[in-house]
């Protein structure tokens, strides 16, 4: 095997000794040859300098980490490999200590010859000859780029961990194993509470089976998941979470552990309510506004004109609404506009949607009624207004309705029930108008 001139190296700097005298040369090659062999072989990165920091031997493990061959380190310093990451003051510490004859230990990040930045943990011990003199320094060196990288995930997630997000962290099989303070604050749940549990204990009940069955397949699709979910807090209080989960793999890409962030919503989404209900309601009576019913009779058009589906239109006003406000005052009309709202309000189904459409006049979409069923249903509406007292006074209603025909635009039924309702009123009010088939 070639030792590249460390066979001279050695023999010249290890004069043998008193034990040694009578020792046979070839034994002592033969022991000098199996220190080569133990150190070329070494799983540490090994190097042998001269007092100046000359390099006059590397082992194989520094050359596999450096990327560099023997002829272009030795007779060179270590500081072609240096980043220049390392603060001065480490070296000069180092130089320091070694000179003094003492062993120095340290870490230095280093740059590889493909440019690749790496860590290293060093111990360079000073060799002194028979007189105590310094005359080389052997350095062990240990790759730490891995732990460094860990070390600085730790303090990031510990970082992450303290601030105001709340923060859950399971194992692979989702049992929780650490929260953090902020985690506890919204959910009520002492880390005591929880740890050895998994995040089943906070379902609210809001969510089917096939939200979290599409939340877990994103999540090991990809590693991650983020959205909204709402759970339930120690207190049996429901609220919604924007929540991010992310999983954490190890070296062979199985998961070691989950870790979830989230923070309260509830008051955005009471914001974004709030919000919602001025853009989309009547700010007297509580109905949609007309905005909002433009938007949900285009959209019940589309809905039909892709089904059997149908829907009706109906208009209706209050009859002498203007005697009213002359007699007894703006204030008691938007009192009977308020109340009649909240009467017509509570006949409806879920699925239909009450507007003002401006003064006295209100719209109603009727989904999935054709103009037989609005038609009754228009009557028993007329008929219960007629027969309650709204804020102490008699008040009757005339309406028109008509049933979507296929190509219809927004302005076509609306001209019809609106026609409907006008035919109503002339036949002497508190009466239903059906719009004309021909028409």
């Amino acid at each position: 095997m070639k030792t590249d001139g460390l066979d001279s190296t050695l023999t010249d700097s290890a004069t043998p000794g008193p034990d040694w005298a009578s020792a046979d040369l070839d034994i002592l090659r033969a022991k000098f040859y199996q220190l080569y062999i133990a150190v070329e072989q070494s799983p540490a990165a090994t190097a042998i300098t001269d007092t100046d920091g000359r390099i006059e031997y590397v082992n194989q493990r520094f050359l596999d980490v450096t990327g560099y061959t023997r002829e272009e380190l030795v007779g060179k310093t270590p500081a072609m490999i240096q980043s220049g990451m390392t603060p001065g003051d480490v070296y000069r510490d180092m130089w320091q200590t070694l000179r003094s004859g003492r062993v120095w230990r340290g870490e230095l990040q280093n740059r590889k010859k493909n440019g690749e930045l790496y860590w290293e943990a060093e111990t360079i011990t000073p060799v002194r000859d028979d007189s105590g003199e310094v005359v080389s320094f052997v350095a062990v060196k240990e790759d730490i780029t891995e732990r460094r990288r860990q070390e600085e995930e730790l303090k990031l997630l510990a970082s992450v961990f303290q601030t105001g997000q709340a923060t859950l962290i399971t194992d692979a099989d989702m049992r929780i194993e650490r929260v953090n303070q902020a985690f506890t604050d919204i959910t009520g749940y002492s880390e005591e509470d929880v740890i050895g549990l998994t995040p089943k204990l906070f379902k609210s009940g809001r969510h089917d089976k096939a939200f979290y069955v599409g939340l877990w397949n994103e999540l090991l699709e990809t590693g991650h998941w983020q959205g909204e979910i709402w759970n339930r807090n120690k207190y049996g209080e429901t609220y919604p979470l924007w929540q991010s989960i992310t999983a954490v793999y190890d070296t062979n890409g199985e998961v070691r552990r989950y870790i979830a962030v989230f923070h309260n919503i509830a008051e955005r989404k009471r914001m974004e309510s709030e919000l919602e209900h001025q853009a989309t309601r009547d700010h007297l009576t509580g109905a949609h506004n007309r905005r909002a019913f433009d938007t949900a009779m285009r959209k019940a058009i589309r809905q039909a004109e892709r089904s059997d589906n149908t829907f009706s239109l109906l208009l209706f006003d209050i009859d002498h609404f203007k005697s009213v406000n002359d007699q007894h005052g703006h204030e008691t009309g938007d009192i009977i506009l308020q109340r009649l709202a909240a009467l017509i309000g509570q006949t409806l189904r879920s699925t239909d949607l009450l507007a003002r459409w401006g003064g006295e006049e209100f719209a109603i979409l009727l989904q999935d009624t054709s103009a037989q069923g609005g038609t009754i249903f228009a009557e028993r509406l007329r008929q219960q207004v007629a027969e309650t007292r709204l804020h102490g006074l008699a008040v009757t209603i005339s309406l028109g309705i008509t049933e979507y025909r296929r190509g219809d635009s927004p302005e076509a039924l609306l001209a019809r029930a609106d026609s409907a309702l006008y035919r109503a009123k002339r036949a002497g009010r508190n009466r239903v108008g059906i719009a004309d088939a021909n028409a």
